[in-house]
């Protein structure tokens, strides 16, 4: 005879069922993985560019808003016409455009030519003829001197500004391949018209009572101020990066927030993306140092001088060099920031030690009758969403900078750690009514 069933007995295909009904659906926890995978790769693609088109960024909005740029240009080298290697080349410039045409022997040799047929005996004629080096000092000296009086007047410093300006368009033909001007360009040579300063030599010679000098023809009178055989080959290059300046660098912020978005630690990816962007950006400058001394030692012989070359290239360069300097140091910064916020143990304890300096600080001003009021409860209140506030703040203004530095950006810190420092001792003032019971806790009741 059969048993009737236990109903309190296991039942194998019961269990079955019910661990069927909890385990969820098949797919569903692949398919999970399979898009933190998806959002993990998208993450570190998109960071990984950020870092790598950061420093190009900052190289597109140098030659759009430096190079291509008149204002800006002409503000940029008009400090090298007071730049002593630039001022001497011009005068060795100016003084072989001029001195190349006044033979000192030739002329003692007409005039001893002269004097014999006028009758001057011929030992004497030769003494004369023996003065042709002499002339030639002289003549060079008289050159020199007139050509230095014109570099360092303040006319120089008009006419080099004056000239780079209307010749803008010839700058752009430096880099783009469009546009001529007083600054010319050939076979990768970038060179400047001296010939306004030739004329006011060959005038004020002429002035000085050497009449001769007014006879000098048009000669060549460029100043070769930058070379590179590898000119033509940058061209498309900054052509490129002059179309692209002004939207890089939002497309590079664009891809940085999103990278941090879809990242699963947020904070650790903004530090490492700071990071890696401000590696970057130092990588640039090593090169530009490296590609400097390179260029110094590689000068070929149409620049005539090796101390005006390097003034050039640092001038042209430096708006550059302070973004990427400004680049770094922001970097640290952010990771530096992005760090003290997290939950490691060095954090908490700095932030626990500020809090502990602001609560005494409260202490002591209650003590002596110093209240922060009502502001201290509301900053205690909504302290978190005024540091928010202050932090978009002052992003906001570094990005409204017109061309920040690093002075800037240590600006932005102090003030940022000074507003940091006064909301702390305000809702620790708050902290402090609060535990004496002088003040209800949190927002107005109209507000909650």
């Amino acid at each position: 005879m059969t048993e009737p069933p236990d109903p309190h007995a296991p039942d194998p295909d019961r269990d079955a069922t019910a661990r069927g009904a909890q385990t969820p659906p098949p797919g569903r926890a692949p398919h999970r993985s399979a898009t933190r995978v998806a959002r993990a790769t998208a993450s570190t693609i998109l960071l990984v560019l950020t870092c790598v088109l950061v420093p190009l960024a900052l190289l597109a909005t140098w030659v759009h808003d430096i190079v291509l740029d008149t204002n800006r240009y002409v503000a940029t080298v008009a400090p090298l016409a007071g730049d002593p290697a630039v001022r001497d080349a011009a005068v060795h410039r100016i003084t072989e455009a001029v001195g190349a045409h006044v033979d000192g022997q030739r002329a003692a040799g007409d005039i001893a030519a002269w004097l014999s047929k006028e009758g001057l005996p011929p030992r004497a004629a030769d003494a004369i003829r023996g003065l042709g080096p002499q002339l030639d000092s002289a003549a060079n000296q008289a050159v020199t001197k007139a050509a230095t009086r014109v570099v360092d007047s303040e006319a120089f410093a008009t006419v080099w500004r004056t000239a780079n300006r209307t010749a803008h368009n010839a700058v752009v033909h430096a880099l783009t391949g469009q546009g001529r001007g007083a600054v010319g360009v050939s076979d990768g040579t970038v060179s400047l018209d001296v010939g306004t300063a030739v004329d006011r030599v060959k005038k004020e010679l002429v002035d000085a009572g050497l009449k001769p000098a007014a006879e000098i023809p048009q000669v060549n009178r460029e100043l070769v101020l930058f070379h590179s055989d590898e000119l033509a080959e940058f061209r498309d290059a900054a052509r490129l990066l002059g179309i692209v300046g002004n939207w890089l660098p939002v497309l590079v912020l664009v891809l940085g927030v999103a990278g941090v978005l879809l990242a699963r630690r947020r904070r650790r990816a903004l530090a490492r993306t700071a990071l890696g962007a401000a590696f970057a950006c130092l990588v640039v400058a090593v090169a530009l140092i490296v590609a400097r001394h390179y260029y110094l030692d590689h000068l070929p012989p149409q620049v005539q001088s090796r101390a005006a070359a390097a003034a050039v290239f640092d001038t042209l360069l430096r708006f550059l060099r302070v973004s990427l300097r400004t680049a770094i140091v922001l970097g640290v910064v952010v990771a530096l920031g992005a760090y003290l916020v997290g939950p490691g143990r060095l954090p908490v304890a700095v932030r626990g030690a500020s809090d502990r300096t602001a609560d005494s600080a409260a202490r002591w001003a209650a003590a002596h009758q110093i209240d922060t009021g009502r502001v201290g409860a509301w900053t205690l209140a909504y302290r978190r969403g005024i540091t928010l506030a202050v932090l978009l703040i002052i992003v906001l203004v570094f990005a409204l900078w017109n061309h920040p530095t690093v002075l800037t950006v240590v600006l932005l810190v102090l003030v940022l750690l000074g507003v940091l420092a006064l909301l702390a001792l305000l809702a620790a003032g708050g902290r402090i009514r609060l535990d004496t019971g002088r003040v209800a806790p949190g927002p107005p009741p109209g507000e909650r």
